[in-house]
């Protein structure tokens, strides 16, 4: 039950953006599953997907300097968000969604799409929750920022022990001698919410030049759904009923996707059990894990850590982010899963057969993906 909104004042701020940087951080597993997924790494496909992915890196960021300049610390490296999911993202918002960790397909592309939706997008149903979107999330923290505008400011001029992460990077920081550090904080919530979603009222477009009129998250999802790039259609008001015409542009190709199969409950355990190589398969994964895991903790620090330390913590985050993908790209999408085991899925996981089967062709060879456990948390 989310808190009303008259008790939503500067602690319930600085909570609510702490589940910011959890929400954020749990869409970048998806994304990162669905882009090592590609054979070749310079599809136009692998693109878009890796400018969605730095992006919300960045919108992770931004959250949490948000949570650092009201005197938190941002938590990372206790961020653990569960594959697959059966709630959608932290904090309650989009509750219908069912995430996997699964290789590029329709089925996960959808999946995206609804994650990154504008709430003008959705059904009756799916609006029925207390945060449909991601952007009625933030909306909810604008509005209490607004509320509690003298609370805030003071908690930004008092600081904390929490660094400032990324202004030389272009990310927005915010420092306890801005002239207008509420306007500040309501200007990275607007960014977030418009690289994410559109400008709202009927358009998935972005306007802010400095995006350089590069489609919000979900218009450029949805070009690769429909396999066109979005052209707009004259006079007309993007909709759920309107949205295929909006995507006659440039075709895209599809690319060549390894036939990953979407991470199960037990993150292979039963059919490495099965696997004459599980013990190298096991390892492999283990070892992405640990990549993964000192990523996370990497970013903490850089956060959490001395001032002068957050610098080659971060640059030491990015060089585990490389052993991820090495590791997944070249060893664990490399082995097979054995037609015997596959042969036995429905036996093995009876409750999530129908899911993995729509993420994954099991009629054709199957390998083993990423399983993004943080070791940390």
């Amino acid at each position: 039950m989310p808190t009303p909104i008259a008790l939503r004042d500067i602690n319930w701020i600085r909570g609510a953006l702490q589940t910011a940087v959890a929400l954020e951080h749990a869409t970048m597993p998806l994304y990162c599953a669905a882009m090592y997924s590609l054979e070749v790494q310079n599809y136009p496909s692998y693109n878009t997907i890796r400018s969605v992915l730095m992006e919300e890196m960045v919108h992770m960021a931004i959250a949490s300097n948000m949570v650092a300049a009201l005197g938190g610390s941002p938590n990372i490296q206790g961020l653990a968000p569960e594959f697959p999911g059966t709630g959608g993202l932290p904090g309650g918002v989009a509750p219908d969604l069912r995430l996997r960790l699964a290789k590029l397909s329709n089925a996960s592309l959808e999946s995206f799409m609804r994650l990154e939706a504008p709430e003008f997008m959705l059904n009756g149903r799916q609006r029925g929750s207390a945060y449909p979107t991601i952007g009625s999330f933030y909306e909810a923290i604008r509005a209490a920022i607004v509320v509690n505008a003298g609370a805030v400011e003071r908690a930004v001029r008092e600081g904390g022990p929490a660094n400032q992460v990324g202004g030389n990077l272009g990310y927005l920081t915010f420092a306890a001698d801005d002239p207008d550090p509420v306007s500040r904080l309501l200007q990275g919530l607007d960014l977030i919410m418009e690289q994410g979603e559109g400008t709202g009222a009927g358009s998935v477009e972005t306007q802010r030049e400095d995006f350089q009129k590069e489609g919000s998250h979900y218009a450029r999802f949805a070009e690769l759904r429909y396999g066109r790039r979005y052209a707009g259609a004259a006079g007309a008001v993007i909709s759920r009923e309107t949205e295929r015409d909006f995507f006659t542009g440039e075709e895209i190709v599809w690319p060549v996707v390894i036939n990953t199969l979407a991470v199960p409950e037990d993150g292979y355990a039963a059919l490495l059990a099965l696997d004459p190589q599980g013990p190298q398969v096991r390892k492999e994964l283990e070892g992405f894990d640990d990549a993964y895991t000192q990523m996370m903790v990497a970013l903490d620090t850089s956060w959490n850590g001395p001032v002068e330390t957050w610098w080659p913590s971060l640059g030491a985050a990015v060089a585990q982010m490389d052993q991820m993908r090495v590791r997944s790209c070249f060893n664990i999408m490399r082995s097979e899963i054995p037609q015997e085991a596959i042969g036995r899925m429905r036996e093995l996981y009876p409750r999530e057969y129908r899911s993995l089967e729509r993420h994954t062709d099991l009629s054709v060879p199957v390998f083993y993906g990423p399983r993004f456990v943080n070791n940390a948390a």
